[in-house]
C-alpha cells in the first residue's frame, strides 16, 4: 500500500514537473498606420496552436514546450508578419506586432481561427475586395441573401434568406455599431428594418452569420444576423458627387473635424453626409429625397480603453407606383413601369445616439457598455388591392408612427487556463424599451383621411441576460456553450376600443446554444451548430387576441466545413435544418397577423473565393433549400415566395496602379407564390458592373445595373385586387418591375 501510494505521489509530481516546465507566448497586435488595437488577427504556432486577438489587440497561447519557434500574425486585409519566438521554461514571452494593410492575398488567410466560423472569413474577405456603392450592395455580402424594393426607394428592403421571405426583417436582426435598426410592433410589419441612415462610405466591417446559434443574439436572429461597423477612424477627407439616369443625384461629403495622435492616446472625431434625389425609372417621377448625418468621435486612451460616441439623423420622402397587377400589363392598360395607383409613398426620419466604452481591467476582465436612443418617425401611404373594397375613392390605406428607443446593453468577459486548455466566460445583459405613440393604421389617402382602422399606443420591453463559455478541448477541439434569457412585458392601450389604460402581457423564453469546431491544421475546420432561437410576435396582436404564440422558438443545426486545398482557394460548404414552432404572415396592410402553422427548411450552402493572381478574385455561392409547411396535404404546404434555388458570384479586379471593379450575377430561381403551387414567382438573373479608377487625389467611380437591361420583376405577390372598371375581383401575381439598364458615373476627391 506504502507503494503504491509513493508511486502515485511520484506519478503527479512528476506531471506537475513537465507541465511546469512549459511557457507561455501573450502579445499586443496594433494597427501599424492607426496605432489603434487591432480585433480579430489570427495567430498561430508549428503544430495547431494559436488564439485571436480580442478587442484590445491582446492574444495568449498558454502550455508550450521549450524551443524555437515562429509566430504566425495575420489579419485579412493586412500583410502577415512572422516573428521568431524562443520559449522557455516557466516563463513568459511578450511580443508585440504592428500590421500594416496591403492588398488582399488569399494565401495569408487561414481557415483555422479560433473565435470565426467560416461565413466569417468568406465575409471579410468580400467586405475589402468589392467596391461601395450602396447600403443595399453592402447587406448582400451575407452569400445567399437577395433584397426587393417595392415602395419607392424609402421603404426598407423586403428581405430573402435560407428559404424565408423575411418580409421586412421578422427572422434576420440587424444592429449598426451595436444599435438594433429592426422596429418591433411596428406599423407595417414585426422586425421592420431600414437601413437607409447607413451612409456606406461609413462601413468598416460587416459580421454576419447564419442560424439561431449565437448567445449575444436574441429575438429576430433566426435565419441570421448582420452587424454593420462603421469606421472608428478615416485616413483622409472625401467628398465625392455622383449622377446617372432618371435624374439621379447624390453628394457625399466625409470630414476629419479633430485628429490627434499621441504616444499612448488617439482620438478622432469625424462627420460623414449625404444628400441623393432620383425620379426613378417608373412613368410618374417619384420625386425621392433623403438626407443622412453622421458624426463619430472615437478615444483610445493607451491600449486599454475605449471611449465611442455616435450620432446620426436622416430623413427620406418619396412617391411610388407600387405593385403592378400582371393583367393590367397584359391588357395595354398600362406599361410594365405605369401605375394604378401613383399616388404611394411616404416619409420617415430617424435620429440616434450612441455612447459605447470598452474597458480592459488589471484582473484580466474586459467589460462594454453600451447606452443608446433612438427617435423615430413612420408614414407610409399604399394601396394593393386598388378598388377591391371602395369601388369610388380606392383602396389606399396609411399606415404610421412615432417612438422612441431606448437601451443598455453590458458585457464581461474573461480569459483563463483549465489545466493547461484556454477557456474564456462572457456574461451579457440588458433590455431595450420601445415606447410607439399613435401606432395607426387607417383608410386614407394624401388628400382625404377617412377613417381609423386600428390605433393606439404600444409599449414593449426587451430585458435579457446570457452566459457564453469557450473551451478549448484541445489544440485541434474547441467547444462553445450558452444560455440566453429574454423577457418580454407587452403593453398596449386600444383607443379606438376607449381604452384608458394599458392592458399587459408578460413573456420569457430560455435558447441554449452549442457549437463545436475541429480543426486538425490550419488549412481545414469542420463545426456542428446547435441552437434555439425565437422571433417575437406583434404586441397588438397579442393584447388584442389573447395570441398563445407569442415567442415561437426556430431549432437549428448547421454542418459545415471549410478549408483551403491550395494557397489561392478557400471553400465553405454547410448542410443545414431549421424547425420553426410557428410562422406567422404579417398582412400589416389590414392590420392582422396570421399565424400558420409549424415549418421545417434545410439546405445546402456552397460558397468558393480564388484568386486567379495578385489582382483578380472570384467568388461564388450557391444556395439550394427545401421550405414546407408542416401538417399541410402534400401540394398544399408550399412556403410562398420562399426561395429554393439562388446563386450570386463575380469577377473582382483591384490593382496597384488605382484601378479597381467587379463585374457581378445574381440568380434566383422561380418559386411558388402560394401555398399551391398554382401561382409562381418569376425568377431572374442579373449583371451588374462597379469600376473605380484613382489617380493621384481623384477617384472616378462607374456603375452599370442591370448591364443586359433585361425585364424582371423585383417584388411579386399574389393579391386579390380590384380594377375600378371590373365587376369582379381577380387574384394574381402583383409585381414591381425592376429596374432597366441603369448608368451611374461618380467623382472623389480625397485630400
Amino acid at each position: 500500500m506504502t507503494t503504491k501510494l509513493f508511486l502515485s505521489l511520484f506519478i503527479c509530481t512528476l506531471s506537475l514537473t513537465v507541465f511546469s516546465q512549459k511557457g507561455n507566448i501573450e502579445g499586443l497586435i496594433i494597427d501599424a498606420d492607426s496605432r489603434t488595437p487591432l480585433n480579430g488577427a489570427t495567430i498561430n504556432l508549428a503544430g495547431n496552436k494559436g488564439d485571436n486577438s480580442d478587442m484590445f489587440g491582446k492574444f495568449s497561447i498558454p502550455a508550450i514546450n521549450p524551443g524555437s519557434y515562429e509566430v504566425i500574425v495575420s489579419h485579412i486585409g493586412y500583410k502577415t508578419e512572422i516573428i521568431p519566438v524562443e520559449v522557455k521554461p516557466n516563463l513568459l514571452s511578450s511580443i508585440n506586432v504592428n500590421l500594416r494593410k496591403s492588398n488582399l492575398d488569399l494565401s495569408e488567410v487561414r481557415v483555422n481561427s479560433k473565435k470565426s466560423s467560416g461565413l466569417t472569413t468568406i465575409g471579410a474577405v468580400d467586405i475589402r475586395l468589392r467596391p461601395v456603392n450602396t447600403s443595399q450592395d453592402v447587406l448582400r455580402i451575407v452569400p445567399g441573401l437577395f433584397i426587393a424594393q417595392h415602395a419607392g426607394g424609402g421603404k426598407a428592403e423586403q428581405i430573402f434568406l435560407r428559404g424565408f421571405d423575411i418580409d421586412h426583417g421578422t427572422d434576420i436582426a440587424i444592429t449598426v455599431d451595436g444599435m438594433p435598426v429592426n422596429m418591433i410592433s411596428h406599423a407595417h410589419g414585426q422586425g421592420y428594418a431600414d437601413l437607409h441612415f447607413l451612409i456606406p462610405e461609413t462601413v468598416e466591417k460587416v459580421g454576419f452569420d447564419k442560424g439561431p446559434y449565437f448567445t449575444g443574439k436574441g429575438n429576430l436572429a433566426t435565419s441570421a444576423y448582420v452587424d454593420f461597423s462603421t469606421k472608428d477612424f478615416i485616413d483622409n477627407n472625401i467628398i465625392k458627387l455622383e449622377a446617372g439616369q432618371f435624374n439621379t443625384q447624390r453628394v457625399m461629403g466625409m470630414l476629419k473635424l479633430f485628429n490627434k495622435t499621441t504616444e499612448k492616446n488617439r482620438q478622432q472625431f469625424y462627420i460623414a453626409s449625404e444628400y441623393s434625389s432620383t425620379d426613378g425609372y417608373f412613368e410618374s417621377p417619384q420625386d425621392f429625397h433623403r438626407f443622412n448625418l453622421m458624426g463619430k468621435y472615437n478615444a483610445w486612451l493607451g491600449n486599454q480603453s475605449q471611449l465611442t460616441i455616435t450620432a446620426s439623423t436622416f430623413d427620406s420622402k418619396w412617391f411610388a407606383s407600387g405593385q403592378v397587377p400582371d393583367r393590367a400589363v397584359q391588357a395595354g392598360i398600362i406599361n410594365r413601369f405605369g401605375a394604378i395607383d401613383d399616388t404611394e409613398g411616404g416619409n420617415t426620419s430617424r435620429t440616434n445616439l450612441s455612447v459605447k466604452f470598452n474597458k480592459q481591467w488589471k484582473s484580466n476582465w474586459k467589460t462594454t457598455d453600451q447606452l443608446y436612443f433612438s427617435r423615430y418617425k413612420f408614414n407610409l401611404y399604399s394601396n394593393f388591392t386598388f378598388f377591391l373594397e371602395d369601388a369610388i375613392y380606392g383602396d389606399m390605406i396609411q399606415q404610421q408612427e412615432t417612438r422612441n428607443i431606448f437601451g443598455y446593453t453590458t458585457t464581461a468577459a474573461k480569459s483563463y487556463l483549465i489545466g493547461n486548455k484556454k477557456a474564456s466566460s462572457e456574461f451579457g445583459a440588458g433590455f431595450r424599451y420601445d415606447d410607439v405613440m399613435d401606432i395607426e393604421l387607417a383608410k386614407a389617402n394624401r388628400t382625404t383621411f377617412f377613417n381609423s382602422i386600428q390605433k393606439g399606443d404600444v409599449k414593449e420591453l426587451n430585458s435579457f441576460l446570457y452566459v457564453n463559455q469557450d473551451v478549448e478541448l484541445s489544440d485541434k477541439f474547441s467547444l462553445n456553450t450558452g444560455l440566453r434569457y429574454d423577457h418580454f412585458i407587452f403593453k398596449y392601450k386600444d383607443e379606438l376600443a376607449g381604452a384608458t389604460d394599458f392592458s399587459k402581457q408578460k413573456k420569457g423564453t430560455v435558447s441554449p446554444k452549442l457549437n463545436i469546431s475541429y480543426s486538425p491544421n490550419q488549412k481545414v475546420k469542420l463545426y456542428l451548430n446547435n441552437g434555439i432561437g425565437f422571433h417575437s410576435n406583434d404586441t397588438r396582436v397579442i393584447l388584442d387576441n389573447g395570441a398563445d404564440d407569442i415567442l415561437p422558438k426556430v431549432f437549428g443545426t448547421d454542418l459545415g466545413i471549410i478549408f483551403k486545398p491550395n494557397k489561392n482557394l478557400i471553400l465553405k460548404t454547410a448542410l443545414w435544418h431549421l424547425y420553426s414552432e410557428q410562422e406567422f404572415v404579417y398582412v400589416g396592410d389590414a392590420g392582422v397577423v396570421e399565424p400558420s402553422g409549424k415549418s421545417r427548411r434545410m439546405g445546402i450552402d456552397v460558397s468558393a473565393r480564388y484568386q486567379f493572381n495578385k489582382w483578380l478574385f472570384g467568388d461564388f455561392d450557391v444556395n439550394l433549400t427545401k421550405a414546407r409547411a408542416i401538417g399541410e396535404a402534400k401540394g398544399e404546404d408550399f412556403i410562398p415566395l420562399a426561395p429554393a434555388f439562388t446563386s450570386i458570384g463575380g469577377l473582382t479586379a483591384k490593382t496597384k496602379d488605382g484601378f479597381g471593379g467587379t463585374v457581378r450575377y445574381r440568380f434566383i430561381d422561380s418559386r411558388p407564390a402560394n401555398e399551391t403551387n398554382s401561382v409562381r414567382a418569376e425568377g431572374y438573373m442579373l449583371l451588374d458592373m462597379v469600376a473605380a479608377y484613382r489617380v493621384k487625389k481623384f477617384e472616378f467611380t462607374l456603375s452599370l445595373e442591370n448591364i443586359l437591361n433585361k425585364e424582371w420583376r423585383e417584388a411579386q405577390f399574389d393579391t386579390e385586387s380590384r380594377l375600378q372598371f371590373e365587376p369582379n375581383p381577380v387574384s394574381e401575381i402583383h409585381y414591381t418591375p425592376g429596374s432597366p439598364r441603369f448608368f451611374k458615373a461618380g467623382v472623389s476627391f480625397i485630400f
